[in-house]
C-alpha cells in the first residue's frame, strides 16, 4: 500500500492517490483541476485509477473528478447530500470501498459543509489513516461560513459550527491515536484560519495539541469558530457550483481562450495585469490593475474580479501568459478571459511617493489601509488611516475622499499595489494615488 500526497502550493491544497500494490489499483481523493499528475503517477505504477472520491464540493478550487472519470471510467463517489448532477455512487455513513487488502470506510462529517464526508483506511483490517477533507486539519478545523447561499444544501454558520463541534467529536476523535490525518488543506488556505505548517499527523497528536478537539461545551468551541474567520473571496460560492455539477477538461477549456492583443478593448472591462509592480507603475494600459503573479494570485484574481466578470489577462512572456491561463482554471476563471495577451509597457504609470515629505506630514494624505480588518486592528501602522481590506476595496471605493493625495499600504506590499492600482483606475485626474510597497515595513514599531 502507498498514499501519495500531491500539493499545490498557491492554493494549499492537498490531494490524494491511494495505491494498493496488490490489485494494481488506485483511488484519489479530492484531486486538483489538472489531472496530469494522477495519470502519471498511476502509469508509473502500472495501476488503473478505479475510484474518485470528493469529500464535498470545494469553494477554493476546481476539482478534477469529472474529467478523471470521462479519462479513465473511475466511479466517482461522494455524500448523496451533495446533489451530485455528474455520475457518481452515493458514498454516506456505513458504505464502504474495498479494492485489494483496503478498505475505505466513509464517515459523514458535517460543519464545515453540510455534505462532507471523511475517509477512514483500513489496511489488512486496521484503521491506518483518515482523509478529513476540509473538517479536521492539521491545528484547526474547517470554517463554518461558506455554506450559507451555496451548493444543493444551505445552512447557517452557527448551525454548522454546532454540526463541526459533533464531527469532531463523535466521529473523528473515537478514531485511535495512531491513526494518520490527511486533511485537503495545508497552511495558506481560506478554508480555515490557524493551520499548522504540517501536511500531516495522527489523531493522537491532534487530540493534544488542535484547539478544536480539545475540551470545551459546545457554546465556547461555536464561538471559538466563528471568531476572526478570513474573509472569503468572491469566487467561493461560484466554485461551490461548478463543482456540483462537474468542471469541463482543462485542455479543451484552455483551448478556447483568446490569445493576443485586442485591436480594441472595451473600457468596461479591466485589463489585469500581472506584472512585478515596478514595471507596472513605470508604463501600463488605461484601464488596468495590478494583481501580480505570484504564490496567490489565484486567491486575489477570484477576490478582486467576481465570477462570470470578464477581465483581459495580460503577462510579461508567453511562458508567464501559459502559466497564469493555467491558474486561472484553478478556480474556474479561463471561462472569463475576454483575451490573454503580453505587454512590456503602456501610456499610463505610477509615480513614486516622496518618503521624506510623506513621513514628515502624513496628515497631508489619506491612508488607505488594504490589509483584512484583524490585521489592522491588532497592529495599526497610521492612526487616521481608513481601512478597507483589499477583497472590499471595489466595492466601498466612494469611502476615500480625493481632497488629499492619496497613500495605500498593506502588510509588506503585494496588496497595495493591487490597491493603489485600482484606486488609481477608479480616481484618474482627481488626486495622486501612491504605493507605499514595501518601504511601510519601516512604520510598524
Amino acid at each position: 500500500m502507498n498514499i501519495e500526497q500531491f500539493e499545490d502550493k498557491g492554493l494549499a491544497h492537498l490531494s490524494y492517490a491511494i495505491l494498493c500494490d496488490y490489485a494494481a489499483e488506485i483511488v484519489l481523493i479530492d484531486p486538483a483541476r489538472d489531472i496530469t499528475p494522477y495519470l502519471s503517477f498511476a502509469k508509473k505504477n502500472k495501476a488503473t485509477i478505479t475510484g474518485v472520491i470528493e469529500t464535498h464540493p470545494h469553494a477554493d478550487f476546481i476539482s478534477g473528478h469529472l474529467e478523471l472519470h470521462q479519462t479513465t471510467g473511475a466511479a466517482i463517489y461522494c455524500s448523496q447530500l451533495l446533489g451530485a448532477t455528474y455520475p457518481h455512487q452515493t458514498f454516506d455513513d456505513g458504505d464502504t470501498i474495498a479494492f485489494g487488502r483496503i478498505e475505505l470506510k466513509v464517515l459523514n462529517t458535517p460543519g464545515h459543509s453540510p455534505d462532507s464526508i471523511s475517509i477512514v483506511l483500513t489496511h489488512e483490517g486496521k484503521d491506518h489513516a483518515v482523509f478529513t477533507g476540509d473538517t479536521l486539519f492539521i491545528g484547526d478545523c474547517g470554517r463554518p461560513d461558506l455554506r450559507e447561499q451555496a451548493g444543493n444544501q444551505t445552512a447557517k454558520r452557527e448551525e454548522l459550527a454546532r454540526q463541526m463541534y459533533h464531527s469532531l467529536r463523535n466521529k473523528l476523535l473515537p478514531l485511535d491515536d495512531e491513526v494518520w490525518v490527511y486533511p485537503a488543506h495545508g497552511a495558506g488556505t481560506l478554508c480555515g484560519k490557524n493551520l499548522s505548517d504540517a501536511s500531516r499527523s495522527t489523531i493522537g497528536a491532534e487530540r493534544i495539541s488542535n484547539w478544536s478537539l480539545q475540551t470545551m461545551d459546545e457554546e465556547r468551541f461555536v464561538r471559538a469558530l466563528l471568531k476572526d474567520q478570513p474573509f472569503i473571496p468572491r469566487y467561493f460560492s461560484y466554485d461551490v457550483g461548478l463543482n456540483r455539477y462537474g468542471a469541463a477538461p482543462l485542455q479543451k477549456s484552455l483551448a478556447q481562450v483568446i490569445i493576443g492583443k485586442p485591436v480594441k478593448f472595451s473600457n468596461q472591462i479591466f485589463i489585469v495585469d500581472t506584472r512585478p509592480e515596478q514595471y507596472f507603475k513605470k508604463g501600463h494600459l488605461p484601464g488596468s490593475i495590478n494583481i501580480q503573479n505570484g504564490g496567490k494570485f489565484e486567491t486575489w484574481l477570484g477576490s478582486i474580479i467576481a465570477p462570470e466578470e470578464a477581465f483581459y489577462l495580460a503577462a510579461d512572456s508567453e511562458e508567464q501568459l501559459n502559466q497564469l491561463i493555467r491558474k486561472a482554471a484553478k478556480i474556474g476563471y479561463e471561462d472569463f478571459i475576454e483575451a490573454a495577451f503580453v505587454i512590456s509597457d503602456g501610456s499610463e504609470g505610477m509615480d513614486a511617493l516622496n518618503m521624506e515629505k510623506f513621513k514628515s506630514a502624513t496628515d497631508d494624505y489619506t491612508i488607505v489601509d488594504v490589509r483584512n480588518a484583524a490585521e489592522a486592528q491588532e497592529e495599526p501602522v497610521f492612526s487616521h488611516a481608513i481601512n478597507i481590506p483589499l477583497n472590499e476595496l471595489r466595492d466601498r471605493l466612494t469611502e476615500i475622499p480625493f481632497n488629499k493625495p492619496v497613500v495605500v499600504h498593506c502588510a509588506g506590499g503585494y496588496r497595495s499595489a493591487a490597491g493603489s492600482s485600482i484606486i488609481k483606475n477608479a480616481f484618474k485626474s482627481k488626486t495622486g494615488v501612491f504605493d507605499l510597497g514595501e518601504s511601510v515595513k519601516g512604520f510598524f514599531d
